[in-house]
C-alpha cells in the first residue's frame, strides 16, 4: 500500500505531512486489530476509500491557519485525521458518540504528533463551541444531520465560502436534499478524482 495516490492529487506536500500519511496504514492496521472502526475490506484500501475521500473536502475548501473545524461522527478519525494533517495550521476537534472510536483517534493522532488535533466521547448537540466549518462523512440523512450542528458556527466569516458545513455522501442525493429543506451546493468528487470509487462521490456545502 503506498500514498502515491495522495501524492497524484496533492504533489506540494511537505516531508513531515508525506510521512505522516505513509504512517497510517500501519497505525490503522494495528488499531483496527484492537478496535473495529474499518471494515476488512476497506482497510486494504485505506487510501483510496478513506484518506483521499476525506481529502476530498480539501478539494473544496483551504483551510485557514487559526480556522476551527469540528468533525462530527468521526469513527477512527475521518475526515478529520487526513485534513489534520493537509492543515497542520487549523485546528480541528474530532467527535464521535462511541468512545472506544476516540481511543483510536487519540492513539492515531499522538502517534502522528497531531498538534492541532482534540477529540472526545460527545454527541454534537452536546457540544457548547463554535466552529467556522462542520466536516462529517456520510453519519445519517441531512434532514436528521443538520439539526444537531445548526447551532454551531461562528457568525464571522473569513474564508471563500463562508462558515458551514462540508459533508460526504455518495449515491443519488437529490431526494435527500428535498427532504431536508435545506439549500445546498453539491460539489462532484470525480471532477477532482479520476478512481473509479469517486463517480457518484460528492461534499455537499451548506451555509451555516
Amino acid at each position: 500500500m503506498t500514498s502515491d495516490i495522495i501524492l497524484k492529487y496533492f504533489p506540494s506536500l511537505t516531508a513531515q505531512q508525506l510521512q505522516q500519511f505513509n504512517e497510517l496504514p500501519e497505525l490503522y492496521n494495528f488499531w483496527n486489530n484492537q478496535i473495529n472502526v474499518i471494515s476488512r475490506k476497506d482497510i486494504d484500501l485505506l487510501y483510496e476509500r478513506h484518506v483521499l475521500h476525506s481529502l476530498g473536502i480539501a478539494k473544496v475548501m483551504t483551510f485557514l491557519p487559526g480556522e476551527n473545524v469540528l468533525d462530527v461522527g468521526t469513527g477512527g478519525g475521518f475526515p478529520g485525521i487526513p485534513l489534520a494533517i493537509l492543515f497542520p495550521e487549523t485546528q480541528f476537534y474530532l467527535v464521535d458518540s462511541i468512545g472506544k472510536k476516540i481511543k483510536v483517534v487519540q492513539e492515531v493522532s499522538n502517534a502522528l504528533g497531531l498538534k492541532n488535533v482534540r477529540s472526545s466521547h460527545n454527541r454534537a448537540e452536546q457540544i457548547n463551541e463554535k466552529f467556522d466549518f462542520v466536516v462529517s462523512r456520510a453519519v445519517t440523512r441531512l434532514s436528521e444531520f443538520y439539526p444537531w450542528i445548526k447551532d454551531k458556527f461562528s457568525k464571522h466569516s473569513k474564508n471563500t465560502l463562508p462558515n458551514g458545513t462540508l459533508y460526504l455522501k455518495g449515491g443519488d442525493l437529490t431526494e435527500e436534499i428535498i427532504e431536508s429543506g435545506l439549500k445546498v451546493k453539491q460539489y462532484y468528487l470525480k471532477d477532482y478524482f479520476e478512481e473509479e470509487f469517486f463517480d457518484t462521490k460528492q461534499v455537499i456545502y451548506i451555509k451555516g
